[in-house]
């Protein structure tokens, strides 16, 4: 764990951050339970031998709110945003044991918005899943940041993620031109209960499962940055 909010300015520098303790066992799996007892009644999820996922998921789950903002995250943020931040995305991801998933090296260029329209430095657009998505301007993505809660201990050989240190501060970055001879792999592994920081533009990735152990993350996106109007964020949530 990176001690004393030093984890600030790892994340400014580097683009990525681990806390170990940001939840407790009962915690957390106050926070499983909910998950499970709510999707088995209504059905959320995507499911297959390889993925299983809730999108939406606070929208689709809202008691998870009152146990994910607890006093300690709702601290996390306003050390991390300079003023009121609100959630902009939030997916629930299940790595099974027996996933063959892997992730190649990408950026988070992709936001999810409420409807499609002709908007300038807006580019990119997409519909998968249901949901609109498109690439906004630089100081859009460069403003959000993402964490990661570890529902499971995530180590190398169940997926943790994979990161190019200080890949976040070169704007847009295409994988096929990653220069090995100049960049670093590091690879996050987070505790059960901790957390993992990263802004969109960090590169990262993801290996497939070996030690046949289950890795669930609720990934959460956050931002201070309304959209050019008349586009809103598909899953804005004030904290």
């Amino acid at each position: 764990m990176i001690e004393n909010k030093s984890y600030i300015s790892h994340l400014e520098v580097n683009g990525f951050a681990v806390l170990d303790r940001m939840y407790s066992n009962s915690e957390v799996e106050a926070i499983r339970s909910c998950i499970e007892k709510v999707n088995a009644e209504q059905g959320f999820a995507e499911s297959s031998a390889n993925l299983f996922a809730i999108r939406q998921v606070m929208t689709k789950i809202p008691e998870l709110k009152s146990l994910l903002f607890t006093d300690k995250f709702h601290k996390l943020l306003a050390t991390i945003f300079d003023k009121s931040c609100f959630l902009t995305k939030a997916i629930y991801f299940d790595k099974p044991s027996k996933s063959n998933w892997f992730v190649a090296y990408h950026q988070d260029l992709s936001i999810s918005v409420d409807r499609r329209e002709d908007v300038s430095s807006y580019k990119n657009w997409t519909f998968k899943k249901g949901q609109i998505g498109v690439q906004p301007p630089l100081d859009i993505l460069e403003n959000i940041v993402t964490i990661r809660i570890h529902l499971d201990k995530t180590e190398k050989e169940n997926g943790a993620l994979k990161v190019i240190p200080t890949s976040h501060q070169k704007g847009i970055y295409r994988p096929e031109t990653i220069d090995w001879n100049i960049e670093t792999e590091h690879i996050c592994e987070v505790k059960k209960g901790g957390v993992m920081l990263m802004k969109p533009l960090t590169l990262h990735a993801s290996e497939r499962t070996t030690n046949h152990k289950q890795r669930s993350v609720l990934h959460l996106e956050f931002s201070t940055k309304q959209l050019k109007k008349p586009l809103q964020w598909l899953e804005y949530c004030e904290i």
